[in-house]
């Protein structure tokens, strides 16, 4: 009996040791380029889509409530009013007072408008 042959085992190619000339590829086709490209304007420049109406937040009320836990709350203002509840009854209470402030907030309502009127 005889050994079956073996197939011939793959070679690596050997690696070229001088620099060899870049591949050219054909150009690319082109589906658009970016609007303001084609306006002439650059795009960094163009003005914020999101801008606001004026408006900005005064006052926050942060309520955490964890499922079988203390829960707690946060309650500022620019103004400078700053309160913190901990325990349910506590916090009841300082969101009643936060909606208390709304109304009596020297930020949200200006005494010297109403002074002079």
């Amino acid at each position: 009996m005889s050994a079956p042959n073996r197939p011939r085992l793959k070679s690596i190619p050997p690696t070229p040791t001088g620099p060899r000339p870049a591949q050219q590829r054909g150009p690319r086709p082109t589906v658009g380029a970016p609007k303001g490209v084609a306006e002439g304007v650059p795009i960094a420049v163009r003005p914020d889509p999101q801008a606001g109406d004026g408006r900005y937040a005064i006052a926050w009320l942060h309520i955490c409530a964890p499922r079988g836990a203390v829960p707690t709350a946060t309650s500022r203002c620019e103004c400078g009013r700053d309160r913190s509840a901990v325990g349910l009854l506590k916090v009841l209470s300082l969101i009643t007072e936060h909606k208390n402030h709304r109304d009596a907030c020297p930020l949200r309502n200006p005494q010297e408008g109403r002074a002079a009127a």
